[in-house]
């Protein structure tokens, strides 16, 4: 039976992968084209928006970076989670038009960005949770929160949601869930439907395993961009044909993780489901947001958590894809403008009543 399943775990990844290589020689055509095409966002300083921050000592010892933006005094601080291979520069847009209405707090997640390393054993949606927690403790110890996930983030708030449900609806009045899953996540992950995704699951701890042996390898080959690389990125991330700049600033994020950092999270996606945690949930107010064209994290996640809170504001942006935050930015800051002002007022609500 073993040997039955990985036979069709086999054929299907090299089905998969014929597919998706024949696809790519047909695009790499377009590459040299699109690289040299009119760029709205060629002088956009991303990554650049940054403060001196401060760390904050999770309950393992990594240390957290912190950075805070926009008016302390702010009826409502807005906390930003950014998902896998990411880091806080991934909310570029939201940084730069949202500090106005909120008090922004965007943090790297262990082993992301500026943060500490995290050993293995402690690379879990769950410690991730923590984490989170251990950011609200020190940097919105009072007052009301809006957290905002994207992806892993979006995971993060869950596993937060499951460990301390008292704090929703209480200090969390409002969550935003962009792009990613609550679920039975494994079945669906980087869009590969149901039976097929069940055949892979058993190969694929095997497959990390291999990667992480050659880490330095993989390393060396995709810090030199390639065509192969703008290609799978712009494909992987995005909905549209996005300008260069935008594809140019996800492999820098990307290039920034490490291989082994990546092998490191990826059990914790085959067993993440989270969606009993989403009852912590009700009451508070919630949006979704999935890109129609998301492969990484496809829209059926985002409308088993919709159907799950049916008074939750359901976004789905069309020709949008995995980084529906900076591929639609004004959409996406507009929805979050809602779910602030919603928060402000079940705030003011609680104080009056």
């Amino acid at each position: 039976m073993n040997r039955r399943r990985f036979g069709i775990a086999a054929a299907v990844v090299g089905g998969v992968a014929a597919t998706a290589a024949a696809g790519v020689a047909l695009e790499r055509r377009a590459v040299g084209r699109a690289r040299n095409r009119p760029d709205p966002y060629a002088d956009e300083p991303f990554g650049s928006l940054h403060s001196a921050g401060q760390v904050v000592v999770a309950d393992d010892g990594v240390r957290i970076h912190v950075e805070i933006a926009g008016e302390e005094s702010a009826p409502v601080t807005v906390v930003f989670v950014h998902g896998f291979t990411l880091s806080m520069d991934c909310w570029h847009f939201q940084r730069r038009e949202l500090a106005d209405a909120a008090r922004l707090v965007l943090y790297d997640q262990r082993s992301h960005g500026a943060s500490g390393r995290s050993v293995r054993e402690h690379a879990t949606i769950e410690q991730l949770g923590k984490d989170l927690f251990a950011v609200l403790e020190a940097v919105v110890p009072t007052g009301p929160v809006v957290l905002v996930g994207h992806s892993m983030g979006g995971m993060t708030v869950l596993a937060l949601a499951a460990e301390h449900p008292e704090l929703f609806g209480d200090r969390v009045l409002g969550v935003a869930l962009v792009g990613t899953a609550a679920g039975a996540f494994a079945e669906t992950i980087f869009g590969i439907p149901g039976v097929v995704g069940r055949a892979l699951r058993p190969v694929a701890p095997g497959v990390i395993r291999a990667a992480n042996r050659r880490a330095a390898l993989l390393e060396q080959g995709r810090k030199h961009g390639s065509d192969l690389a703008f290609v799978l990125t712009r494909r992987l991330s995005y909905g549209g044909d996005v300008p260069p700049s935008l594809v140019a600033f996800m492999e820098r994020m990307l290039a920034a993780t490490p291989v082994e950092v990546m092998t490191e999270f990826f059990d914790t996606f085959l067993d993440h489901d989270k969606l009993d945690a989403l009852g912590a949930l009700h009451g508070v107010e919630t949006t979704v947001i999935c890109g129609e064209r998301d492969l990484l994290t496809p829209p059926h996640n985002s409308r088993v958590i919709a159907e799950e809170l049916p008074d939750a504001e359901l976004l789905m942006v069309p020709d949008a894809g995995h980084m529906v935050m900076l591929e639609r930015p004004d959409v996406v800051n507009a929805s979050l403008r809602r779910l602030v002002e919603r928060a402000a007022r079940a705030s003011s609500r609680s104080r009056s009543a």
